[in-house]
């Protein structure tokens, strides 16, 4: 690890030269920067728009040193582009004047060391409901002798358009600069909510962890997520409300004051880009639109290609604007689309991207090709709806066009020409730079009127007007002890409650009413018996830890994983359990040993201390009901308690139910919320002893673990809301390869040996070489096919070739290959031919033949490991419950090397 100490020095130094332009008088930065004329035409002006004053980014386009394009990249959000300047028109017309907000701003000052570098950048522009202030996000140039890390963040800051004032929201250089803030917006109640590196809540939850503070990574593992937070205009009391693993991107607000945004779901690889919202305390997480429409842009050809709904905000009529572009490249724009989130949740009629597409439909008069092929009608990289009554939207967009063939030199770009037909005809035609402009696009009209002609080598990239819009509605704090409950608010806890595991998308996946009477069905029958949660464990980047990755074991896609406990599954299905609050969680139902039964849930669940998040149940990966959105769920499956003061059918008596009430509601009523437990323990709360004998308890405990236990001492003898369960492989799984098992007579003499190694290993016990058993070798030395792992992870867990033993040693197995029809392969030279041996035969390919992987990182019941411990199997019984339950956990959370960066070799 490195020195925490070097890195605070570091810090200081920055934000010493950073004091020197926080300091600066902002009121009435720059000047007009010309008169207008070279900027427009003599079209006339508006007479709806001319008032608003318009603000918007002028940027150079970014080239890297070979003078092509730099690709933009929803999914790095913090990128800096210098050569940024943010200008302001007092009226929206092609005539009006422009001047600089932001010019002056940045000036280095040799005599105190500080020399910027290069421009600075500029986006995310908002306006207040009033018109009154404008928002943004602005990242200062770069400091010349500072390293990366050093270097300025993104910081938001405020215009006043009365007084002129411009400032940085947030004062404090120390606070201003603990992570990158963008995309600010206006709240009812004058707060900002923004997405930032920040992580201010999850930073401070670390060290209940004792772990430093830092910002972890995004799933990608390029840059810190981004997530979701809210603070006061003056830049206090932030706060966190948003806890993905990935980024929470381009917050707004909707009018019922709700907060819509656009959320990176990339647990295990997923990597989907849809639309959420959350109240703006962050509870009450939903998915809005889109999660299983992913491809419903225009390309080239007939079917649609991956699209992301970038820069989302609310139209007057209650659609959804979005810019429908590629997530990457260096057309910087796409589509506008609208969305109609209200009736749909989907953008198709029908599963898969079949049907009618009814959700969204495009604004273009024409129609526009984001895929980065020529785009006829052109692209927009940004719209903004007018809230005045009519179907104008202030535009940045860019003309379609080609290099005419034969004009491009190393020195010139080349001659542009429009795409007309017979140029998109050309054969082998090259589109030009794009040429954004700023536009007022009147989509019922059809018509497209300059409010600033375009320029080679720049781009208007975003514009907003200062028009008054409707307040949205205000959603207040909920207060601990009135709104929501005080002890759990004071614990910082929440409550999970789902009413039925066995409802898959408001459909029974088994009979409930049969599953919860206990004349109809014993434990035995009910698969699902305990929840799992889950917790992730945030990764920091190089410069706090430079840990070794393959850490993460073979399936980096679920890099690390915290086990935080179970709760028993009640007998209809239903759960209620508290769960830590401002943690990202996810969940599993495993069945009496331990093991997940359905496929991972690959959507972090969030709570906020002292919130009650109802579940209807659960959903299979590819269904496209809009599982978790409250106003469109289907109705439950399972009812609960067909009356009230009564019990459950056949269960105790004095267990009496309220009407509708699930199982697991009517415990919490009677008992209180049950916490989190760190062992698989069962009791029959529920059968009726007068009508039959009540299901015998079980337990499955981690203290009767022979090998050291992935927990801590006290938490081994009381579990409480801090422990965990953290699975290393070297430490937790290997140990029960190497646990002596000798089976001896009473005078000590070994009769056999059932040590996992001392069998499955590369010699036998005379020391000779020998095939492992099984094709399986447990040793825990280093693996010589891959030496970030022991011999016996890589055994288990990768694609291993058959061995046999030749001439006294362990060899590969060897077989001829042939090609998809069946048919034998022989070696060629270059042109085709057959190579022939010394004898004139020709020479068989030879490869290898992969045994059937024992382990799977998609969890226990994938593995075929356990067959042979089940009864009848050839190991039955040499293991113990408690060790078979330990490496079903480690399985199905991903069968990590290990699951504590801190605890990782580093580099």
């Amino acid at each position: 690890m490195k020195a925490f100490g070097a890195r605070t020095l570091a810090a200081r130094r920055k934000l010493s030269l950073l004091s020197i332009f926080s300091a600066i008088a902002l009121a009435g930065c720059g000047g007009s920067s010309g008169d207008g004329s070279s900027l427009g035409g003599d079209q006339a002006e508006d007479p709806v728009v001319v008032d608003y004053p318009v603000v918007y980014v002028r940027r150079a386009l970014v080239r890297d040193e070979e003078g092509m394009l730099v690709a933009d990249s929803v999914y790095s959000p913090s990128a800096f582009s210098p050569g940024a300047e943010l200008l302001l028109r007092d009226r929206a017309t092609a005539t009006a004047p422009e001047r600089s907000l932001t010019d002056g701003l940045f000036v280095s000052d040799e005599e105190a060391g500080i020399v910027f570098e290069g421009g600075y950048d500029v986006k995310d522009l908002a306006v207040s409901a009033d018109g009154s202030q404008l928002a943004f996000a602005m990242r200062a140039p770069n400091i010349e002798g500072l390293d990366d890390d050093e270097q300025p963040s993104w910081n938001i800051w405020l215009y006043e358009f009365e007084t002129a004032q411009l400032t940085r929201v947030i004062s404090s250089d120390l606070i201003a600069e603990e992570g990158d803030d963008i995309s600010p917006a206006f709240l009812p109640d004058g707060r900002l909510v923004f997405t930032s590196t920040r992580q201010r809540r999850s930073r401070a939850l670390l060290l209940d962890d004792n772990k430093p503070q830092f910002s972890a990574l995004a799933e990608d593992l390029q840059e810190p997520a981004f997530v979701l937070h809210v603070m006061e205009a003056d830049g206090s009391d932030i706060q966190q409300i948003s806890y993905n693993q990935s980024h929470d991107l381009t917050p707004t607000i909707l009018s019922n004051g709700r907060i819509l945004f656009n959320r990176w779901d990339n647990m295990g690889g997923r990597d989907r880009l849809s639309l959420y919202t959350v109240k703006p305390d962050g509870t009450d997480l939903q998915l809005y639109y889109g999660y299983h429409s992913q491809a419903t842009g225009t390309g080239s050809g007939t079917d649609p290609v991956a699209a992301t709904f970038s820069k989302p905000q609310q139209m007057p009529d209650g659609r959804i604007l979005v810019t429908l572009r590629a997530a990457e490249g260096i057309a910087y724009g796409g589509d506008m689309v609208v969305i109609d989130g209200e009736n749909f949740s989907e953008a198709y009629s029908e599963p898969e991207q079949q049907g009618v597409l009814q959700g969204q439909e495009s604004l273009s008069v024409e129609q526009v090709i984001i895929d980065g092929g020529l785009s006829p009608h052109g692209l927009f990289a940004n719209a903004w709806a007018f809230h005045d009554g009519t179907s104008r939207l202030l535009v940045s967009w860019s003309e379609c066009r080609v290099i005419e063939p034969g004009t491009a030199t190393e020195t010139e770009a080349g001659i542009t020409q429009p795409c007309t037909d017979e140029w998109l005809a050309t054969p082998d035609i090259e589109p030009a730079d794009p040429l954004y402009g700023l536009w007022i696009y009147d989509y019922d009209e059809g018509t497209q009127r300059p409010i600033i002609q375009p320029e080679e080598g720049i781009m208007i990239s975003e514009a907003v007007t200062a028009d008054t819009r409707p307040v949205a509605t205000f959603i207040p704090q909920p207060i601990p002890g009135i709104d929501i409950d005080r002890d759990l608010y004071d614990e910082g806890m929440a409550v999970l409650d789902i009413r039925s595991v066995y409802d898959f998308d408001g459909m029974e996946l088994l009979d409930i009413d049969v599953l919860a009477d206990p004349l109809q069905s014993t434990a035995a029958d009910r698969p699902a018996r305990f929840l799992r949660v889950v917790k992730a464990v945030g990764i920091p980047d190089d410069d706090v830890l430079d840990f070794d990755r393959s850490a993460f074991g073979r399936n980096r896609s679920q890099l690390m994983r915290e086990i935080v406990g179970y709760t028993p599954i009640q007998p209809d299905g239903s759960v209620r359990v508290k769960v830590p609050a401002d943690t990202p969680l996810a969940i599993s139902v495993v069945d009496e040993n331990g093991r997940r039964l359905f496929g991972r849930h690959n959507n972090w669940l969030q709570f906020r201390p002292g919130e009650l998040r109802k579940c209807q149940g659960c959903h299979l990966a590819d269904s496209e009901v809009p599982h978790g959105r409250t106003d469109m769920e289907p109705e439950s499956a399972w009812a609960g308690a067909p009356t009230s003061a009564a019990p459950f059918p056949n269960t105790e008596p004095g267990l009496t139910a309220d009407m509708g009430e699930t199982m697991a509601q009517l415990l919490a009523r009677v008992a209180g919320h049950p916490e989190l437990e760190g062992d698989l323990k069962f009791a029959d709360n529920w059968t009726d002893p007068a009508l039959r004998a009540k299901d015998p308890s079980s337990e499955l405990l981690m203290s009767e673990l022979p090998t050291p236990a992935p927990t801590s001492l006290p938490c081994l003898s009381s579990w409480s809301a801090d422990c965990r369960t953290v699975i290393h492989y070297p430490d937790h799984i290997q140990p029960i390869w190497d646990l002596p098992r000798e089976i001896t007579d009473d005078m000590g003499t070994v009769l056999e040996d059932r040590t996992c190694t001392a069998c499955h290993s590369n010699r036998d016990a005379a020391g000779m070489a020998q095939v492992p058993p099984g094709q399986l070798d447990l040793r825990g030395d280093p693996s010589g096919v891959n030496n970030n792992y022991s011999t016996s992870y890589v055994e288990l867990i990768f694609d291993n070739p058959t061995e046999e033993l030749r001439d006294g040693a362990v060899q590969n197995v060897l077989v001829q290959d042939t090609d998809d029809d069946g048919n034998p392969l022989f070696e060629v030279d270059e042109n085709g031919e057959q190579i022939l041996d010394a004898d004139g035969n020709p020479i068989p390919v030879m490869v290898t033949v992969n045994i059937q992987r024992i382990m799977s990182t998609n969890g226990a019941n994938a593995s075929r490991f356990f067959d042979v411990f089940e009864a009848g199997g050839v190991h039955e019984g040499e293991l113990s419950a408690a060790e078979l339950r330990l490496i079903s956990e480690w399985l199905d959370i991903g069968a990590q090397y290990y699951n504590n960066p801190f605890e990782a070799p580093v580099n």
